[in-house]
């Protein structure tokens, strides 16, 4: 008698909920996620019936500019997701980053005050990562503390809204490529980007590996606090990247923007099947979540709702998405 297969024992264990037409097995996995698919095209048939010049260019125009900071932020997020971290920070590197880049715009060429913007919020990142990394602290305590510490240097850097006067300031983030917003462009990029960073460098490998057994990934001889660090300091450029592009398209940057939206980020990426206890995750399916969201806030616009049911609505989100996929855990 010959030993059972891990992996086919795994596949035998794994519960099947029904047989398509074509005798194909459907795990709960696979049926949460088509039922995910057919909520996005429910949303955009809604839309559709309900919103009036939903479908105008104008209006796709700005969605697909609107979900951009989201999007960032999300990728940042499911990163560090994939460690088993979280991190909280991100709204307020959002926030420093965007006052650094309009701030320093008034005194030095553009492209070097932004890339400054994002140097700090790589270096956020970096604190975030040593923290948890190297001295082994709680990531949600950590992120937590800096979401405090980060925010407290926005405003101490500038109390009041920062104004940015030069017209190509504003280049990043209202210039199109053709009928698509550049921001748009550089977002989808930076989703192939990371898609391959995590499916075909070993370092995303890694990253991965660890959320799933920080311990074995030792025992391999890999380095799990640099691998850590890594992942947060990836959030950290996203963040800033996304504050940068932000600001660069409402002209103005406010050390009181970005509270929240670390729920959205963390909403995206539980929609589209990352588990918050590491080690599993999809870029694709973070897009996704990315899509469903701003589905979601361009329709409670139209139709008139508050901004705080909006939060409210989202808040619920993640818990329904974490109760649809708690046996995938």
């Amino acid at each position: 008698m010959t030993a059972a297969d891990p992996a086919s024992a795994a596949a035998a264990a794994e519960p099947h909920l029904g047989r398509t037409a074509f005798g194909l097995t459907l795990n709960r996995q696979t049926l949460v996620s088509i039922g995910f698919a057919f909520l996005l095209v429910v949303l955009i048939v809604v839309a559709a019936l309900t919103a009036e010049g939903f479908f105008s260019e104008n209006n796709l125009r700005n969605l697909s500019r609107q979900m951009v900071t989201t999007g960032l932020l999300s990728l940042g997020m499911l990163v560090v997701i994939y460690t088993a971290g979280i991190d909280l920070s991100v709204g307020s590197i959002l926030a420093l980053a965007g006052v650094l880049a309009a701030g320093l715009s008034e005194s030095m060429p553009i492209p070097l005050a932004m890339a400054i913007a994002v140097a700090a919020g790589v270096a956020c990142g970096g604190v975030n990562g040593v923290l948890v990394g190297r001295f082994l602290l709680a990531p949600f305590v950590v992120t937590l503390a800096t979401l405090t510490t980060i925010r407290g240097l926005a405003f101490v850097y500038s109390e009041t809204p920062i104004q940015a006067s030069d017209p190509d300031f504003f280049a990043l983030g209202t210039n199109e490529l053709g009928p698509v917003p550049i921001s748009t462009l550089i977002m989808l990029a930076a989703f192939v980007v990371v898609w391959v960073f995590i499916n075909r460098s070993a370092a995303g490998r890694a990253i991965v590996a660890i959320g799933g057994n920080a311990e074995a990934v030792r025992l391999a001889g890999i380095s799990v606090s640099r691998h850590i660090l890594l992942a947060y300091v990836i959030s950290g450029f996203f963040a800033a990247l996304a504050g940068v592009i932000l600001v660069s398209r409402v002209g103005i940057a406010q050390p009181s923007v970005g509270v929240a939206f670390e729920l959205d980020a963390i909403a995206a990426c539980v929609i589209g099947g990352a588990s918050l206890a590491g080690g599993r995750g999809s870029v694709v399916g973070t897009l996704f979540g990315v899509v469903v969201l701003a589905l979601i806030d361009n329709l409670l616009n139209f139709y008139g709702v508050q901004s705080f049911w909006q939060q409210v609505l989202k808040g619920l989100i993640i818990v329904g998405v974490v109760l649809a996929r708690r046996r995938e855990q």
